[in-house]
């Protein structure tokens, strides 16, 4: 029994993970009625951000607002990640055939995708910063919305959308699922010391929470992938190119928080991704095919969060 609980611990990322895909095969093979599927999707649109409410609201209640102090790898990813960006912009101006501009595109946003509002729970279970982590997260949200909306134009100028309409939808979008926990978890801490308590008194609570919304995350990307009208050579292009930005990122995010002794919460900060957020945006602003790199993107840095928490819990036994 001891060892099952063991397996469990050490390997719940890729057991939630192959649920979810399991999860979505299985829907597809029971040959549901039409109106059945469509209301399964509307359920996960809702479920899933509620699930992210719910565990934020957990994992904020457990830091102060002085603990969200600004620190010096914070500008040097910013930095980074709009310069890497800025770069795959203006290289996509260069090139004219849509193969090339669709790689450039959908590597471009895993480089504009923000940080992953369920990154302060692995960073959590991590042993990171989540106060360091929060304030970077409200960072690089507010910054991408200022590049998507300043970059949209450039590599889609067929896109009718004004920079500010680009930079409302994104912030109304983003913010409200990050800004909303944070100050319900931050009113808890102040006015009820009762309640804080029994919010914190499971400790791993946000954590199952999130392996849920990880398993309907991966069945929803498991349904993109499975009907993305791509072809092969296109398809290995998006693949290399999210795994090398996701590969670049946690390595340049851990070594530049090493210098400040948070590499864990920098290689979070800047390596986790907010791949629904990258999803829509690809749907919405840019050539519909750039999603596909979303969806990778969501199977790269869940992959290797589940390596870093098996070694955490290797070396903690």
């Amino acid at each position: 029994m001891m060892n099952f609980r063991r397996f469990l611990k050490d390997w719940s990322l890729p057991l939630s993970m192959i649920v979810g895909c399991s999860a979505y095969f299985l829907g597809q093979s029971l040959e549901l009625p039409t109106k059945a599927r469509e209301a399964i999707v509307e359920g996960v649109t809702y479920v899933q951000p509620t699930l992210i409410f719910c565990m934020l609201t957990l994992t904020f209640c457990r830091i102060r607002l002085e603990d969200m102090r600004l620190r010096g790898w914070q500008w040097w990813l910013l930095a980074f990640q709009a310069t890497v960006a800025a770069l795959l912009c203006l290289l996509h101006q260069t090139v004219e055939d849509q193969t090339s501009r669709v790689f450039l595109q959908s590597t471009m946003l895993c480089f504009l995708c923000p940080t992953a509002t369920a990154a302060a729970v692995v960073t959590a279970k991590l042993g990171g910063n989540v106060g360091s982590l929060t304030a970077y997260t409200l960072l690089i949200n507010l910054t991408c919305a200022v590049l998507i909306s300043a970059f949209v134009p450039l590599v889609n100028p067929a896109g009718e959308l004004s920079f500010w309409l680009s930079f409302w939808m994104i912030v109304k979008k983003v913010f409200p699922l990050l800004i909303f926990p944070l100050f319900l978890g931050l009113i808890i801490r102040r006015i009820s010391p009762t309640l804080l308590r029994f919010l914190t008194s499971i400790p791993d609570l946000p954590f199952y929470l999130w392996l849920i919304s990880l398993s309907l995350a991966i069945a929803v990307t498991t349904r993109i992938l499975v009907h993305a009208e791509v072809t092969l050579l296109l398809c290995l292009l998006i693949l290399t190119g999210s795994l090398v930005a996701c590969i670049m990122q946690f390595l340049v995010g851990r070594l530049v928080g090493k210098h400040y002794e948070e590499a864990v919460t920098a290689g979070q900060a800047c390596g986790q991704k907010n791949t629904v957020l990258a999803i829509w945006v690809g749907y919405t602003f840019l050539d519909p095919l750039t999603s596909v790199a979303g969806g990778f993107y969501t199977i790269w840095h869940n992959v290797f969060n589940a390596w870093q928490l098996y070694r955490r819990n290797k070396t903690s036994s």
